[in-house]
């Protein structure tokens, strides 16, 4: 497939409607693309979206039943929202660092999840190897979550299982990692489980073969 037709995959790849394949082939191609990366990315909000739609959705509505026609409104509406409201978390801490650099420049802050219900966790399994950070943000629907993985034992399909605190389990989203790449991969994904529900996460390839756990405190 030329260059030009990878880059038109992006929304679809991001949308999860590709097939095996042509997810690998674009997956090869998003390595060496920074746009196309970016561009998957800033779907997240929108992929959500419908995967809240689609769980919403009562089952006794007929199988092809398609979102209203302001479906896309909403979307693009929300990522519209969540673009303006980064550029404000953007400026509020530069504004912070100004401060405390003039009143207290000795003085080193470090915070954790806190209570608006964001929280990071990191962790390296000793014996795969595997290191992986999960950052999480409570939604009104569940939590937003953003998953950072390196592991250089590819090339191999692996995903993220949010396990909750009553024993559940929901695997919220995959990757394919490339052979011999230990750099540090990214990928949004989303619970229903907001943060207090959560025991912990865990990275597993899909044969099953559990790579690393994550357990927020």
């Amino acid at each position: 497939m030329r260059s030009l037709e990878r880059h038109r995959d992006v929304g679809a790849y991001a949308l999860g409607v590709l097939d095996e394949a042509e997810a690998f082939r674009f997956e090869d191609h998003l390595m060496e693309c920074p746009s196309c990366a970016a561009q998957v990315t800033e779907f997240g909000p929108a992929t959500r979206q419908l995967m809240l739609y689609r769980r919403s959705t009562p089952r006794l509505v007929h199988p092809l039943a398609k979102p209203g026609p302001r479906m896309l409104d909403r979307l693009l509406a929300e990522v519209a929202t969540r673009h303006r409201a980064g550029r404000r978390r953007l400026m509020l801490a530069l504004a912070a660092s100004v401060v405390f650099a003039v009143s207290a420049p000795a003085v080193a802050i470090v915070t954790g999840g806190g209570d608006g219900g964001r929280g990071s966790v990191a962790a390296t399994d000793t014996r795969t190897g595997v290191w992986a950070q999960v950052t999480s943000d409570d939604e009104t629907w569940g939590s937003s979550i953003e998953v950072q993985v390196k592991d250089g034992a590819g090339p191999r399909t692996c995903h993220l299982v949010v396990v909750g605190r009553d024993g559940s389990e929901e695997t919220v989203t995959n990757w394919r990692v490339p052979g011999g790449d230990d750099r540090p991969h990214t990928m949004l994904a989303g619970s229903a489980l907001r943060s207090g529900q959560i025991d912990h996460y865990e990275v597993r390839t899909s044969e099953g073969e559990h790579l690393v756990t994550l357990r927020p405190r």
